[in-house]
């Protein structure tokens, strides 16, 4: 009984609901969200973010959270090709990135979003960041990135003909593509691109 319980206390802790900082945050921005930046935000984007649970997948609170990202990644004050969760406020595991390596370069979300191996060669390219305005950066990534995550319904579905949603997807991400996952994940465990960064310069 014991075990058992202290089982569900880790779980709990693991993947707490939404709490009201974070209801506050999605609820009271309109559709552009606020982005955080550093040094000022510090504090949420070095930090580790969790997963969502069972409660927060349910709810219309994340599908209203993953709208309002797309729509701030999209917006020309922005235009990003990626955003994760920390940079609007929250230290959960969403992000959202622009898939280049499929038809119609399409904006899609994932939650609970992991790397689960990289390979391939190591490429340099220039990286920016939202959240660290006014620089850029030489950055070496992998070009392959191998993912997975839990998809739903209405932002990225890849086999609803095979059971819909439920369980967690497998993709190999190749190229361009695979530098912008590996900067958003990199998000969610506190990583900013400046501390991988061969170089930074200030951006024209």
């Amino acid at each position: 009984m014991v075990l058992a319980l202290a089982g569900f206390v880790f779980l709990a802790c693991a993947h707490p609901a939404f709490t009201a900082e974070e209801r506050r945050i999605i609820e009271e921005s309109d559709s552009l969200m606020y982005v955080t930046v550093m040094p000022v935000d510090s504090a949420v984007l070095l930090a580790q973010s969790v997963d969502f649970g069972e409660e927060e997948l349910r709810s219309p609170l994340l599908r209203t959270l993953l709208d309002k990202m797309l729509f701030t990644v999209q917006d020309p004050s922005q235009d990003g090709v990626g955003i994760a969760a920390p940079q609007v406020g929250l230290n959960r595991r969403a992000i959202c990135v622009q898939r280049f390596d499929k038809a119609g370069e399409p904006f899609e979300c994932y939650v609970n979003i992991r790397i689960d191996s990289l390979s391939g060669p190591i490429v340099r390219g220039p990286e920016g960041c939202l959240s660290v305005p006014g620089m850029r950066g030489i950055v070496p990534r992998s070009s392959v990135a191998h993912i997975s995550y839990l998809p739903l319904d209405g932002h990225t579905c890849p086999r609803p003909d095979k059971g819909g949603c439920s369980g967690r997807v497998h993709e190999r991400i190749e190229g361009f593509t695979a530098v912008i996952f590996q900067h958003e994940c990199d998000h969610l465990d506190g990583i900013l691109y400046t501390s991988r960064a061969d170089s930074l310069f200030v951006a024209e």
